[in-house]
């Protein structure tokens, strides 16, 4: 199990209402976190687990679009101060945590998905989408209120109706608002996936110009034909992130005992139950 660190702690800090210990520090989107951690472990007894970070340092994407992700608001400060103490918290766990300059979560994961076998990726984030194959899925956690969706290739291919190696075509044509990807006004998943079921990716779409159906979008396809291609580059995932092993490794005795320190330091006393519940269920299944 590989999960989208930032993604999964933004998602729990807008998703529930604030929380703080008795001295003020806010826990909300530690809490969450914790409480889909919980529910991950139970539900799906990963063998092995790691965390990717993303870094708070332009990218190369930053450095090939100056606008790449321009306009997302300034994190609040109770989500700041939760982000200084999710290293500590991740650390409890005694796993890997990986991170790597110049990238971003995304490249990281999508890197490690190509080094173990069996992966299940957990993220709030449909850019991993590209990174299923039969070998990996993606625990799709929504927004507020949707149930996590198993997104395998099947899953990714009806809502698409084409294969996850296209979603970053697919991207540069309808756009991504998250990343500042402003897309082809007019241009929806429809149309977007016929033409990449005809001519491949941005490029083949590009050279196919002339012959695109509804023909009202030819001129903005040719308007945007370099942008196209860039916003295609944009949007895959790289598969080569210089990481250093190990790539995953089981959770422990110590490892539960150290998430357990953590509950009571932030004061999630809620949560030790369920967690002294997992740990007792795992140890009965290994005798």
């Amino acid at each position: 199990m590989i999960l989208d660190a930032m993604s999964l702690l933004f998602r729990s800090f807008y998703a529930l209402p604030p929380m703080n210990t008795a001295d003020g520090t806010p826990t909300n989107a530690l809490y969450g976190l914790s409480s889909l951690f919980l529910k991950l472990i139970r539900e799906h007894r990963p063998r092995a687990l790691a965390f990717a970070v993303d870094l708070p340092k332009p990218t190369f994407r930053h450095v090939a679009y100056p606008d790449y992700k321009q306009g997302r608001a300034k994190k609040p400060d109770p989500l700041r101060q939760q982000l200084a103490r999710f290293g500590q918290w991740m650390a409890s766990l005694q796993v890997p945590v990986h991170a790597q300059e110049g990238f971003e979560a995304d490249d990281v994961i999508a890197t490690l998905a190509t080094k173990l076998d069996d992966v299940l990726v957990v993220s709030g984030d449909t850019d991993l989408f590209q990174v299923v194959t039969d070998d990996v899925r993606v625990w799709f956690v929504g927004r507020r209120q949707r149930d996590a969706v198993m997104m395998d290739r099947a899953a990714v291919e009806a809502r698409y109706t084409v294969g996850a190696t296209s979603i970053p075509t697919i991207k540069a044509l309808m756009g991504d608002s998250s990343d500042n990807l402003p897309g082809l006004h007019g241009v929806g998943v429809k149309t977007a996936a016929s033409w990449i079921r005809a001519h491949g990716d941005a490029q083949g779409i590009v050279d196919a110009v002339a012959h695109l159906t509804p023909a009202r979008h030819r001129p903005i396809v040719q308007a945007h034909a370099a942008d196209l291609v860039t916003w295609e580059e944009l949007a895959t995932v790289r598969r080569d992130v210089p990481l250093d092993g190990p790539w995953a490794a089981p959770l422990t005795a110590a490892s539960f005992a150290g998430l357990d320190a953590e509950f009571e330091a932030l004061e999630l006393q809620s949560l030790r139950p369920r967690l002294a519940r997992i740990v007792a269920d795992l140890e009965h299944e290994s005798s």
